[in-house]
């Protein structure tokens, strides 16, 4: 039994070796870090001096992610001098530098749309400038998920019953494809459709739209999914491929500027130039119009009443909705007070 234990000798050299890898692994740690503070002090300071804050968005991304990179290089470099590290760290290493790999490519790809999105914010043309952003969210989650997806991957290809599962149903490539196709069409569906918004436009963030009878503005564009503000600050989940499914209203495709009307009906035989005197002087003083549009137009005549369309403009849908309701509040008000024999009971 004894001979089976080792030697007082065996362990302090099994010791030695332990503290002397301890110390390789805590001096290569202890640079790693020392030379990542360094950088990143020089990185703050530079950003400082910059006139734009992409920068700083783009350090703080990825400021975490590249400290443990640093230090899984370092602790290679000391596996490379030092055997007992090198056992050690190959186990390891199989799963840690995949991760750290996709942190850091995940990291730069938030960090390239933080800093795109600072630039699209100040375009001169909102409307563009909603375009860009959601350009940039669209691609940047696309490009997210292919990084995780990979990452993910990689990770469970080093553990060996995983890449030998991997490998038989490579073996059996066509049940493998028909498996996968099945079960990843909701993804691979979602991330075409996302996709094909961003390229072809035909929502983005900020804009107002109709579907299914409801309206708001898109608040946010996911790869699976919409987001759909309400006036009411409901928030409708809407899936993304029912976009390129299904015909909907855009209010703001084109532009921000929307144009409404009110109807108001009067007696037969009323004065009229009065009538839009008092509604361009009623439109002029709301600071909901945009000044753009700005008409009293007959629309209709019938026997008994005459309807006038009061045609105006707004930047938005929620200006405009103000902008009608006030309008009419005004002109029915001005008719009671100076024409009150125009006001129609019947229409």
């Amino acid at each position: 039994m004894s001979d089976r234990l080792p030697s007082v000798s065996q362990m302090l050299d099994w010791s030695e070796a332990l503290t002397l890898a301890g110390i390789h692994v805590a001096i290569a740690a202890g640079a790693a870090l020392g030379f990542h503070f360094v950088l990143f002090k020089l990185l703050d300071r530079a950003a400082r001096l910059s006139a734009s804050t992409a920068d700083e968005l783009v350090f703080a991304r990825l400021r975490h992610p590249l400290r443990w990179s640093l230090v899984a290089v370092a602790i290679s470099v000391a596996a490379e001098a030092n055997g007992l590290i090198g056992r050690g760290w190959d186990t390891v290493a199989r799963f840690l530098v995949p991760a750290l790999m996709g942190w850091v490519a995940f990291a730069m790809v938030k960090a390239l749309a933080a800093a795109l999105e600072v630039h699209a914010g100040v375009h001169a043309d909102p409307v563009a400038a909603r375009s860009r952003r959601t350009r940039i969210a669209l691609f940047s989650r696309s490009a997210g998920f292919m990084v995780v997806f990979v990452t993910v991957a990689l990770i469970l290809f080093s553990i060996p019953a995983v890449r030998n599962v991997g490998v038989t149903l490579i073996a059996s490539a066509g049940f493998a494809t028909l498996t996968f196709g099945l079960a990843a069409q909701p993804a691979l569906k979602s991330l075409i459709a996302g996709i094909q918004i961003a390229l072809t436009e035909p929502i983005r963030i900020g804009d107002f739209v109709v579907i299914d009878n409801e309206s708001g503005r898109i608040e946010d564009i996911r790869l699976s999914y919409v987001v759909i503000r309400t006036a009411d600050e409901r928030r409708i989940i809407v899936p993304t491929a029912k976009f390129l499914d299904s015909s909907f209203q855009n209010w703001t495709r084109v532009g921000l500027g929307l144009t409404g009307s009110v109807v108001l009906p009067v007696r037969p035989g009323s004065e009229i130039a009065p009538i839009r005197a008092a509604y361009e002087a009623a439109l002029a003083a709301n600071p909901d119009w945009d000044k753009r549009t700005a008409a009293l137009q007959v629309s209709e005549a019938r026997v008994g009443s005459v309807e006038l369309k009061l045609v105006m403009s707004a930047d938005g849908p929620t200006e405009l909705a103000r902008l009608r309701h006030a309008m009419r509040e005004a002109m029915l008000e001005w008719l009671r007070e100076n024409m009150p024999s125009a006001l129609c009971t019947e229409t």
